[in-house]
C-alpha cells in the first residue's frame, strides 16, 4: 500500500509531502487498518478551513480524500503525522 501525505497552508505556507511504502514492512496492517479509517473521514473536495490552518490532501493505493484543521479525526491526525515524520 502506497499512502501519500501533502500538507499546505499555515502560517508561512510552505508545502510539505512525504510518502510510505507499507510493502515488505512488519507493521503493514497498523498502516493499512490506519489508512483505510483515515480515508474514510475524508471528503471528496478540499474542505474550507481555518486562517493559517493546514489542509491535507491523502492519497491511499491512488484514492484521494482531502481534510483541514481543525476538523480532523483522530484517525486522519495520527496517519498525517506518521507518514509526515516517517515517509520520505
Amino acid at each position: 500500500m502506497r499512502i501519500q501525505v501533502r500538507r499546505t497552508g499555515g502560517f508561512a505556507g510552505i508545502e510539505r509531502f512525504a510518502e510510505v511504502d507499507t510493502s515488505g514492512r512488519t507493521d503493514a496492517g497498523e498502516w493499512h487498518a490506519l489508512a483505510e479509517q483515515a480515508v474514510a473521514g475524508g471528503r471528496r473536495t478540499p474542505p474550507i478551513g481555518v486562517p493559517d490552518g493546514f489542509s491535507y490532501q491523502i492519497t491511499v493505493d491512488g484514492r484521494t480524500v482531502y481534510c483541514a484543521d481543525p476538523r480532523l479525526s483522530d484517525a486522519q491526525r495520527k496517519l498525517i503525522s506518521r507518514v509526515l515524520k516517517e515517509g520520505a
